[in-house]
């Protein structure tokens, strides 16, 4: 599926969501969906079907969108005073003008020192290197009591899923799994480590993926009422 690359906007009574086109060969119809990390309406194309005409039947259904975005959560920016989820718990961030060093964890407070202006990449670029740190030891960790190895781990900002294998040992994760629990980035990991002997979803790799995660029950409990929310922060 290809997204187009230019945007519009969508305005409502307080807002202006932003309204982009995908075409899909495979689709039979004009769909609409609601892309929660992005906060934006994704207009769904099928072969031949126009913006135009795509565009049309979104403001049809303006009262169909406006419901939904109602339910999307406030953002939270990277910056000085927000608080946000590290590893599941609440973090305030503090800027520290005179301190020395970049970004360091204690107490549950984020401190960040340097220019202002520079607050929110510095928090995004730590919680990613910590994020890297955390899943990449889990990962080769729970690939060496399967007897496999990784080839390599990539952190992504994706929208559409948590983790991803490929058959030669190449996994990716979200970097927001910084911000959930550790019990539910644990799963996210063993999930995705379980598929290095089993690429698929059968009984054979739900038994082993409980063999190398305690808490799988609990944490895809987590993920599916709390995981749109770790889309949130730092927009």
């Amino acid at each position: 599926m290809a997204e187009a690359a230019d945007l519009h906007l969508m305005d409502f009574e307080q807002r202006s969501v932003p309204l982009v086109f995908q075409e899909n060969r495979r689709a039979r119809r004009i769909i609409l969906r609601l892309d929660y990390g992005a906060s934006r309406i994704v207009v769904v194309l099928p072969k031949r079907t126009t913006r135009h005409e795509g565009k049309r039947f979104a403001l049809q259904n303006r009262e169909w969108i406006e419901e939904r975005l109602d339910q999307l959560p406030e953002t939270v920016a990277f910056a000085h005073g927000s608080v946000i989820p590290f590893l599941g718990i609440p973090h305030r961030i503090r800027y520290r003008a005179h301190a020395r060093g970049v970004v360091w964890c204690e107490e549950q407070e984020i401190h960040v020192a340097g220019h202002e202006e520079h607050v929110s990449r510095r928090v995004a670029d730590w919680l990613k290197l910590e994020a890297r740190r955390e899943i990449e030891a889990r990962a080769r960790a729970k690939a060496e009591q399967l007897g496999k190895s990784v080839k390599r781990v990539i952190l992504r900002d994706t929208k559409s899923r948590w983790g991803s294998c490929t058959t030669d040992g190449v996994l990716s994760f979200s970097w927001r799994l910084i911000l959930a629990p550790r019990h539910v980035m644990d799963y996210v990991v063993a999930h995705e480590v379980a598929h290095l002997r089993e690429m698929n979803h059968g009984p054979r790799f739900w038994k082993l993926c409980g063999e190398i995660c305690h808490s799988v029950r609990s944490a895809r409990e987590w993920l599916e009422a709390n995981g749109t929310d770790l889309y949130r922060y730092g927009r």
